[in-house]
């Protein structure tokens, strides 16, 4: 009797097995959980991955460190120097162009940032609007800008009728809003739940109140993500600085161009006697460009999934 009764207890246990092997065989694979060599070549991806991506960074800021016989003898490249300096940074800060080009960087990057996200939060508002009068055709001529763009000269013209040449207003202006932007936050407000505003609104709130005390703490996340996009088109924007300032008011982006790329001197005689290797003067001011935007992206790293995959999937 006890076997037999063993016997029968035994049984549910192997046919909830089976069940759970069955279930399992019904999964795809890719909801399988990886095996040991799966897991070990994912690793090894990855670290290659990073390795790739740090690379370059590291052998920039290393050559940008080195000295002239260092730079000579590694054929340009330098990833540890056995004697740092910082003889190319002190040349470049001595001569005044990198900073002042720096300084102008930063006051049109802040300043194009906060009026690009003003304008694009203000119009994005205003187009989730269901009873504004003529808002598909403003949302229809806002796309339509993304299929099609204005050429050089009609951009340059527009720019010189209205008499913004040689004026840091010709690199803001012209690309105040962006349309992709336009979409992500006019779609994040459309996904937020209109019962709050109807109260807000049932309680005397106007348009603006909402917006202000109710939206926008709600949409951190996504705009943080269009502020970022809006503030590293602003800081590496060039062309435009190319077309429209004289050298005395160039930014740091053309300086960038002007004295790495082109390998032109930067009309500062303090940068072309002082006996540092030019290699590492170049390096130096690339660094110093990377410098802002690395500083500032990984604050803003975790918002980019939540704000721009709700604001450009849903709805």
């Amino acid at each position: 009797m006890a076997s037999q009764s063993s016997t029968l207890m035994a049984r549910p246990g192997r046919a909830g097995a089976k069940a759970r092997v069955n279930r399992r065989s019904q999964r795809p694979a890719w909801m399988e959980k990886p095996n040991t060599a799966v897991q070990l070549s994912k690793a090894i991806a990855l670290v290659a991955i990073c390795f790739l991506a740090l690379y370059p960074l590291l052998a920039v800021l290393a050559t940008s460190l080195s000295s002239q016989s260092e730079i000579a003898a590694n054929n340009g490249l330098v990833l540890f120097p056995k004697e740092p300096t910082f003889a190319a940074y002190q040349t470049i800060f001595a001569g005044g162009v990198v900073t002042d080009a720096l300084v102008r960087s930063l006051l049109i990057t802040t300043v194009g940032t906060a009026l690009s996200l003003l304008v694009t939060v203000a119009m994005a508002y205003g187009l989730t609007r269901r009873d504004l009068v003529g808002g598909r055709f403003f949302l229809m001529t806002a796309l339509f800008t993304m299929l099609f763009s204005p050429g050089i000269i009609p951009s340059f013209l527009m720019v010189k009728e209205l008499g913004l040449l040689d004026s840091y207003a010709a690199l803001v202006l012209p690309t105040l809003m962006s349309a992709f932007n336009l979409v992500v936050v006019r779609s994040f407000f459309m996904n937020l739940p209109q019962e709050l505003f109807e109260a807000a609104r049932i309680d005397g709130a106007g348009d603006f109140r909402i917006l202000v005390q109710m939206v926008l703490p709600l949409s951190r996340g996504v705009l943080a993500v269009v502020g970022l996009f809006y503030a590293v088109g602003y800081w590496n924007a060039f062309f435009n600085a190319m077309l429209y300032l004289n050298d005395d008011k160039w930014p740091l982006s053309m300086i960038l161009r002007q004295y790495v790329l082109l390998g032109q001197p930067m009309g500062d005689s303090a940068v072309a006697e002082v006996a540092v290797p030019s290699q590492a003067i170049q390096m130096a001011v690339v660094v110093i460009s990377l410098v802002p935007i690395v500083i500032v992206f990984p604050f803003l790293q975790r918002y980019f999934t939540k704000g721009v995959l709700t604001g450009a999937i849903k709805g």
